[in-house]
């Protein structure tokens, strides 16, 4: 996480224990009006869009591989789920957002829009 950039952060659990990842520990939230997608290896939490960027592919019907990427079930495209980035070679990018696990609950921080960031 950006230590210039600013997020406007949301609470999605009171605890990891209630967040309720499938077999596959990935898991679809909805927060304020956007849905993103929770992937959860060896305890570390990440957050990402909901929606795969090639084809719209529901990402938490996919699968988190080996290596820790989340796999979107249609084509099987792979994406790091720390930074976006495309791992099976196809270019595309994935949005991430920071998640941070506080003593008052999961949060996942999306950032703030920088299109009136010159205003302050």
């Amino acid at each position: 996480m950006e230590a210039s950039k600013k997020y406007t952060w949301h609470k999605v659990a009171d605890n990891q224990e209630e967040l309720f990842f499938n077999e596959n520990n990935l898991l679809q939230v909805e927060v304020g009006d956007k849905k993103i997608c929770l992937s959860k290896k060896e305890n570390v939490i990440n957050a990402c869009t909901a929606k795969c960027p090639h084809a719209g592919g529901t990402l938490a019907d996919g699968y988190i591989d080996a290596l820790g990427n989340i796999v979107c079930p249609l084509h099987r495209y792979r994406f790091n789920v720390t930074n976006g980035r495309n791992s099976s070679g196809e270019g595309y990018f994935l949005k991430t957002f920071p998640v941070e696990v506080r003593p008052e609950g999961v949060f996942v921080g999306f950032e703030e829009n920088k299109l009136f960031n010159w205003l302050k």
